[in-house]
């Protein structure tokens, strides 16, 4: 075979958004060296007051960089009980897009995306959702709303908010 005949295909790249709602001040070294750990980089953020929890810091970071980038942050993040945030990750040619959702309360939760940023649910989930439900409405709209993260989104809400006026960092990985 020669070179001619040898086709290198690239990685797929993408990017996508951090936002730390929420996070112990203390904690603010450890999270840049978390992010930038998952990215490959050194990082220093720019974090602002969360006026939604008083004593609390925040960031919004823009990253761009291989497709499962975003899940590594988020997995990062994941270990910090005490961070509310939530990572995007657009979609690219060859996959979906994807949020992950964190709050103390409830866990982490990840969602898949499309190009609009709507959450995509799979077919059989919402199959079961409407066979488990039965003719019960109610119990098929808390089923759906927990299958598009309905819970995460009310506790984030008030913290999204609170981003609005903020400075954004952009990320880049090269390689």
């Amino acid at each position: 075979m020669t070179a001619a005949n040898t086709l290198r295909r690239r990685p797929a790249t993408t990017s996508g958004v951090v936002w730390i709602h929420a996070s112990p001040r203390a904690l603010r070294t450890h999270l840049e060296w978390a992010v930038g750990h998952a990215v490959g980089d050194a990082l220093r953020f720019v974090w602002q007051p969360q006026p939604a929890a008083p004593g609390a810091e925040r960031t919004e970071v823009h990253w761009s960089g291989p497709v499962g980038t975003g899940a590594r942050i988020a997995s990062a993040l994941a270990g910090w009980k005490d961070v509310r945030f939530e990572v995007a990750e657009d979609p690219a040619a060859d996959s979906d897009g994807m949020r992950w959702m964190h709050t103390p309360q409830l866990g982490i939760a990840a969602l898949r995306i499309d190009a609009a940023g709507g959450v995509l649910v799979p077919e059989e989930r919402i199959r079961g959702a409407i066979e488990a439900a039965g003719p019960d409405a109610r119990a098929l709209l808390a089923d759906l709303d927990d299958a598009m993260g309905g819970a995460w989104d009310r506790e984030l809400e008030a913290y999204r908010h609170a981003s609005d006026a903020s400075p954004v960092v952009w990320l880049h990985r090269v390689g």
